[in-house]
Formats: C-alpha cells, sequence, structure tokens
C-alpha cells in the first residue's frame, strides 16, 4: 500500500523539529500544490480517483486537503475531461506513459511558484500540517523527502524548479524510470521519517489505494 521507492545509499541524516499547528499563506503562495491523477486503476478495476470514500469521492478529499495547505492547486492527468468539474487547472504530460515522473516533470514546467508539493490522488489519508512542513524546508533544496529505512515516499514531497532539467534530461532517454533516479542530480533534504512522530496520525499519511482490499483497509482507518 506504499508508493515508497527503495534508494541506494542514504544521503545526509536531516535534523528537524516539529512545527506548530498552522501556517502562514505568505509562504505557503511560493508552493503549488498539485495531486498526480495517473494510471490505469487496473488492479482496482475502478477510477481511483472517483472512487467512494467516506462519503466524497477520493480525489476530492485528497484536493480539499492539500487545498488547506497551499492555495494554488493543480491537477496533472491525461483525461482532463474527467476532473474538470472541480474548477482547477488540468496539465497534461508532456511525456505521456512515463510514470509519475512524467507528472511532476508536467508540473514543474507549467507552474510559476518555485516549488511544488506532489501528491497522490490515492493517498487519502494527506496531513496539510506535514506537507506545509515539508515545503518549510525546501529553501535551500531542490528535493524534500521522507525517508523511511532504506524506501522513500516521493509521492508526498517537494520540488522545486532546479529539478526540471535533470528530469527532463531522464524523459527524453525514452526510458520510464523511477522517481528517486534523478536525486543525484539535486540537492536533496531527506527528513527521517521517526522525526515526525509528532504528527498525529503519520502511519496512514503514506497509505495509498491500489486494490479493493486496499480500499477497505483504509476504510477502516477512516472509521
Amino acid at each position: 500500500m506504499k508508493h515508497g521507492e527503495g534508494v541506494g545509499p542514504a544521503g545526509p541524516q536531516s535534523e528537524c523539529n516539529i512545527p506548530a499547528a498552522g501556517g502562514d499563506r505568505r509562504f505557503a503562495g511560493t508552493v503549488t500544490g498539485v495531486v498526480l491523477v495517473g494510471g490505469c486503476s487496473s488492479r482496482m478495476g475502478a477510477n481511483k480517483a472517483l472512487l467512494s470514500f467516506g462519503g466524497e469521492r477520493l480525489l476530492d478529499r485528497v484536493v480539499a486537503r492539500v487545498r488547506e495547505a497551499f492555495p494554488r492547486v493543480i491537477l496533472v492527468s491525461n483525461d482532463p475531461a474527467s476532473y474538470n468539474y472541480l474548477g482547477l487547472p488540468v496539465i497534461r504530460d508532456i511525456y505521456p506513459g512515463r510514470g509519475p515522473l512524467s507528472g511532476i516533470h508536467a508540473a514543474l514546467s507549467a507552474v510559476a511558484t518555485p516549488y511544488i508539493f506532489v501528491v497522490a490522488c490515492d493517498m487519502p489519508f494527506v496531513d496539510p500540517r506535514l506537507a506545509l512542513y515539508l515545503a518549510r524546508q525546501a529553501p535551500g533544496y531542490d528535493v524534500v523527502v521522507v525517508r523511511d529505512g532504506p524506501y522513500l515516499e516521493p509521492l508526498f514531497a517537494v520540488y522545486g524548479r532546479g529539478c526540471l532539467e535533470p528530469v527532463e534530461s531522464l524523459l527524453r532517454k525514452g526510458l520510464r524510470s523511477r522517481v528517486v533516479d534523478f536525486f543525484p542530480a539535486v540537492r536533496v533534504k531527506y527528513i527521517e521519517r521517526w522525526d515526525l512522530s509528532g504528527f498525529a496520525g503519520v502511519d496512514k499519511v503514506f497509505m495509498n489505494i491500489n486494490t479493493p482490499r486496499d480500499l477497505e483497509r483504509a476504510l477502516q482507518f477512516l472509521e
């Protein structure tokens, strides 16, 4: 149920303190919230984004929570007609069929803000406080990502415009690369998972829904 991607040798350890609740809108305005609405949902057998979850569409739930942190929110999808009802900009992949990395590239190419916060549409337990906290770590770095042992959480992470050229270089090669494959070319700040214990519900923040069984389990967490 995790998007986490394994990595090679770990980068430098991070030192971070748990922030006070809430955040100022001026800082949040330097970040665009990006919800990736992609994938064929083959394991689910239906469009995950439009699944009912706790009385609302899964995508609507994710978008609402991202908007609590960042005033600007966009979607990345190659099927914009399905999501126009939200009234948000919908950006298409420039390099379609290359997975989440293509979505991150499309978002970075489209926004005017120096940073984007990226989350997948199938992660129902987005914590706006944690999203804003990660964004506050971004100045001086190109990526801010949570690390849990040998795994990273690249689909609940912050990316700066300095990522655009390295990402595009990978995509031009025509391969379906992992998100983390461009990390050696940029400045990455790793936030250790155990340093986030002060955030309520952090154990479920990184859950994602791929199968009917995942959905059933996530609904149990909701209850």
